[in-house]
């Protein structure tokens, strides 16, 4: 009962493998493909996305949304803890952007509730972009194309930071990848594998990650302690969800990351403490599951994690409109 147990808690990175592998996928797999992005609203969508890239969102004029969920780099910046103004060192790891509309909630301790509520963070905090909600809008009401774009998308030319989230939420709701090789094995491609893929995903399967990396996120859709067998130990202060909730028992619990494009959203955990996929797969295995994963588990589950890379977010690069000069200057140092 004991291992069922450690297994089923298990799932908070990266664990081990389940089941028959089976050459076309059966119907109840614990993972589920991704679906291709609806785009709901063009207009708006086009608009979060040259919000998502302006710079001028931010105090220095240096720092976007992009600077830290980079869409060349798999919706991060690979650093273990990001840039934030004045070179200030981030408090915590960067999660992926992508797919991130799958999430149960925002932040790794989940305190925003949507991608909207998430979008007016960085802007208004002082080791990030360090601007305010006020300063952000009246750059962007400065700026005529943008009011005629807010016209065309909002039905006036109003700017408010209500429609300036709203705007970069629905571009990010693009941001899916769908299509990626294992979808294509569920999809029942069975040549879409290769027998040590396969492997892995049993490996993945049976040391019972799957518990919560599943869905079609492959995690994001629940919180769990970090160091459920021992203690994680961490310079990084951050301590999860009781920061938002305030109890002890949430103490270490943070959101369950997604699995996708996990190849390319390197360095892992909370802290970016594991630098490569082997590094974070074998401390998961030591402190999630209490197991020694063999040179050769490590190597099969390593390789089944590959086959999560789906299509990355392909589109033309906004031109963003010319500042006037009305528009306030940036201030890049202090």
């Amino acid at each position: 009962m004991k291992k069922i147990v450690l297994a089923i808690s298990a799932c908070f990175a990266l664990g081990g493998g389940i089941a028959l592998v089976q050459a076309a996928a059966p119907a109840n797999e614990p993972i589920q493909p991704i679906k291709a992005a609806k785009v709901k609203n063009p207009a708006m969508a086009e608009l979060g996305k040259k919000l998502y890239f302006d710079v001028r969102l931010s105090r220095s004029g240096f720092i976007s949304c992009n600077s830290c969920h980079n869409l060349s780099m798999g919706g991060t910046d690979n650093l273990k803890t990001s840039i934030g103004h004045n070179w200030q060192k981030g408090p915590i790891n960067s999660p992926t952007v992508l797919n991130s509309s799958l999430n149960l909630a925002q932040f790794w301790d989940g305190r925003a509730k949507d991608l909207k509520e998430q979008a007016g963070g960085p802007i208004a905090n002082p080791g990030e972009m360090a601007f305010t909600h006020e300063l952000a809008v009246d750059v962007l009401a400065s700026i005529p194309q943008y009011v005629t774009e807010f016209k065309q998308v909002f039905g006036d030319g109003k700017v408010n930071i209500d429609r300036v989230t709203q705007s970069i939420a629905a571009f990010e709701d693009t941001l899916v990848t769908p299509d990626s090789r294992f979808d294509q094995w569920l999809k029942g491609n069975k040549k879409a594998l290769s027998a040590q893929e396969l492997r892995g995903y049993q490996t993945f399967k049976t040391a019972g990650c799957v518990a919560c990396h599943n869905g079609p996120a492959v995690g994001g859709n629940s919180f769990q302690k970090m160091g459920l067998v021992k203690p994680y130990i961490t310079t990084n202060t951050a301590e999860g969800r009781v920061a938002v909730t305030g109890k002890d028992a949430d103490r270490m619990n943070f959101k369950v990351p997604t699995l996708r494009n996990v190849a390319l959203t390197y360095p892992y955990f909370h802290d970016g403490e594991a630098a490569t996929l082997h590094q974070a797969v074998d401390t998961m295995g030591k402190l999630q599951l209490g197991r020694e994963f063999s040179k050769q588990e490590l190597d099969d589950v390593v390789s089944f994690l590959h086959t999560l890379t789906g299509k990355q977010p392909d589109f033309k690069l906004p031109i963003l409109p010319p500042s006037s000069d009305k528009t306030p200057a940036p201030k890049p140092f202090n």
